[in-house]
């Protein structure tokens, strides 16, 4: 991986050519566009607070120039060769491998998340995700034959029309990928608005593609606010679905906005998930997999195990090491790859994650590490200090509410029944994770929390053919291999007669 000193000057590069071509602006149909409005927005970056560039602020005039751009080019795009399709896809995902080295240190300014993600963000996991739809391209319309008596019955699969996609802040490179190769695959045209708090990264993306040959007004962006650009978008009646990553609130605001159209939906929203580890478990991997999926990525990741859930017989071993552990995470500068948490999105959420450090001592709990903002050098930035809370039961607010920071709370169990209870005990249902050597055991949890994802012995490893959702508040619907095309594709059924069977008389005496 290069060194900080090679992607500060990568970085340095990155940002010259963007002040060189001024406002980051709008792609639609092909080009680049302004704003209606003519408004435009600072982006900063969460590493020392200093502005990255000014961005175009859009409206519903530049969403509807947009999803009309994406209703006409859906009636060629849908009909394009699925082999032609599966070509281009290949491309963008050979062209997204020649931007790596932009990408990464240009996501880790804009986001805050450290390069040693960002980096396997742009080089694998985003190429990953359009290979793998690229390859499931021919069979994407196979549906089911059933035939009866005197009737064939088959069905089809075929693509629902223009979608917009709504991306977050927390991932936004691999998750803009992760949504929209599946949707070019099944043949949708898509209107992305990127998380205006990251949205650097998309203009990449959109040009990578673009240089792939894929067909003006097949992909378009539009930067703005959620409640001016993304509502518009919700609303908008060329628009038939929305897929949405980011918080639960706002994904109820969409539902409620694309209720008139009747908007088809795909929500991946909050999570409070628990790792469950039994006193029988491999503690030394366990410990691993606690802390890399609580304070990786920052501890911004929706996937994040929040909530550890140790038995009474491991917990003060376990809580000591791990209080060893966490006090040693490297805290930094994201483009440093020895950087293992960098900094928050932006002051306001830092803001909210150390507000929670108050809630846990009123309540009761207990701050072992961490739970302050990190001064010097990185003050500039929003930098916390990862932190770690004992004492906490369900009942509190930090047993209960999504942080979205790196901040784990402690809780304690004694029976499988009492560990059940306490991680159904949310209004979240997103993964959870369950550490045990007895199979059993861990099968019977698996099956009794309630969650859309159960890892078992494992830290959250995505395989792409497998659902990925969740239940409760935490989603809607399912992404990963035929999953995303039940989103993306209507069902039609087709019955054909084979002219033996009785038709009713009306009329005929």
């Amino acid at each position: 991986m290069a060194t900080l000193a090679e992607n500060e000057k990568q970085l340095r590069s990155t940002l010259r050519r963007i002040k060189k071509e001024g406002v980051v602006k709008n792609f639609i149909n092909g080009k680049l566009v302004g704003a209606a409005s003519r408004k435009t927005f600072e982006n900063t970056s969460p590493v020392d607070g200093k502005k990255i560039a000014d961005v175009v602020s859009s409206d519903h005039r530049d969403i509807d120039k947009a999803a009309k751009a994406a209703a006409k080019a859906f009636k060629t795009w849908s009909k394009v060769d699925p082999k032609e399709r599966k070509a281009i896809l290949y491309r963008i995902a050979e062209n997204i491998e020649k931007y790596a080295k932009e990408i990464g240190p240009l996501e880790s300014y804009d986001s805050g998340q450290p390069i040693r993600f960002t980096k396997k963000a742009g080089a694998l996991r985003g190429p990953a995700n359009f290979r793998y739809f690229a390859d499931r391209i021919l069979d994407a319309a196979n549906g089911l034959s059933t035939p009866d008596k005197h009737h064939m019955n088959f069905s089809m699969r075929q693509p629902i029309g223009p979608v917009g996609i709504i991306t977050p802040w927390n991932a936004p490179f691999m998750l803009s990928t992760w949504k929209i190769a599946p949707a070019l695959a099944a043949g949708c045209t898509i209107v992305h608005k990127p998380a205006e708090d990251s949205p650097m990264t998309a203009m990449i993306l959109a040009k990578a593609a673009h240089e792939a040959g894929l067909p003006d007004g097949v992909w378009n962006v539009v930067h703005g606010m959620g409640h001016s650009a993304g509502k518009a978008l919700t609303e908008h009646e060329d628009i038939k679905a929305i897929a949405f990553v980011g918080e639960t609130t706002t994904g109820s605001h969409i539902m409620r906005q694309g209720a008139a159209t009747l908007k088809r939906v795909h929500f991946e929203l909050g999570g409070k998930n628990p790792v469950i580890v039994f006193d029988d478990a491999d503690l030394d991997r366990a410990l691993d997999a606690v802390i890399f999926m609580k304070y990786s990525l920052n501890g911004q990741r929706c996937t994040s195990s929040s909530r550890l859930i140790l038995h009474e017989k491991v917990y003060n071993k376990f809580v000591k090491k791990l209080k060893e552990r966490v006090a040693k995470i490297k805290v930094g500068n994201p483009l440093d790859p020895k950087t293992e948490v960098g900094p928050l999105i932006h002051r306001g959420h830092q803001e909210k994650v150390l507000s929670y450090v108050k809630v846990a001592e009123d309540d009761g709990a207990n701050i072992l590490v961490g739970g302050k903002a990190v001064g010097g050098k990185l003050s500039a930035g929003c930098y916390v200090k990862p932190t770690l809370v004992e004492g906490v039961t369900e009942k509190m607010r930090i047993g209960q509410e999504e942080v979205f920071g790196p901040f784990l709370s402690v809780m304690k169990f004694k029976t499988e029944a009492q560990a059940i209870k306490i991680a159904n005990s949310v209004k979240y249902g997103l993964t959870a994770y369950i550490w045990s050597k007895d199979g059993e055991k861990a099968h019977r949890v698996a099956r009794d929390v309630e969650a859309g994802m159960v890892w078992i012995n494992s830290q959250n490893v995505r395989h792409l053919s497998q659902p990925f959702g969740g239940v409760k508040q935490s989603g809607i619907g399912r992404d990963g291999g035929d999953y995303s095309f039940d989103f993306y594709m209507e069902t039609k059924n087709i019955c054909v007669a084979y002219g033996t069977h009785e038709i009713p008389k009306l009329g005929a005496s």
